[in-house]
């Protein structure tokens, strides 16, 4: 049996292109309703991607949540983001295989960002009394862990390319 992992995606791009991707994933909701298995959009070769199960979108923007097998499905948004020429943020977890990270695709350029091993040993959890130990700090669950240590990634990355931008002006 497949662990489950939960994605989030929020595409942003122009209306009608919004709304393709839109008509796209309301027909995927349906097939998997009526067929009872997990969708990929039909231009997607099922050889190479992961498909979509649990598919939800509300009604409104542009935002979905599915789950996946295993691990994230990637490279299946890229395929829908470059098809409609849109960008995306996509929110992954997985626990049972220490996935967790965000993928932004933003004008064809693909940054992923995960917490890694190091990453998941900079908290421990304590079996007797069910409790996360992080910086000094007790916490119910890792969920508010992992998305402080996620937080400080993408905030280090985004500084980091300032800094090449800056760098760059000066060559």
């Amino acid at each position: 049996m497949a662990n489950w992992c939960r994605n989030t995606l929020a595409f942003e791009g122009n209306e009608t292109a919004l709304e393709q991707i839109k008509s796209k994933f309301r027909r995927m909701i349906n097939l998997e309703r009526s067929e009872q298995c997990g969708q990929l959009p039909d231009f997607v070769n099922p050889k190479v991607g992961v498909y979509f199960f649990d598919i939800i979108w509300d009604e409104g923007d542009c935002i979905f949540s599915c789950q996946t097998k295993w691990s994230q499905n990637t490279k299946v948004l890229v395929q829908i983001a470059e098809r409609f020429n849109v960008d995306f943020i996509h929110d992954y977890e997985e626990m049972g295989n220490l996935v967790y990270g965000r993928s932004i695709y933003e004008d064809s350029i693909l940054t992923e960002i995960d917490v890694d091993g190091e990453d998941f040993e900079k908290y421990q959890y304590d079996d007797e009394t069910g409790i996360y130990y992080f910086e000094r700090e007790a916490y119910d669950s890792d969920a508010e862990i992992l998305e402080t240590l996620l937080e400080r990634k993408v905030r280090s990355r985004n500084e980091n390319a300032q800094l090449l931008q800056i760098a760059m002006q000066f060559d």
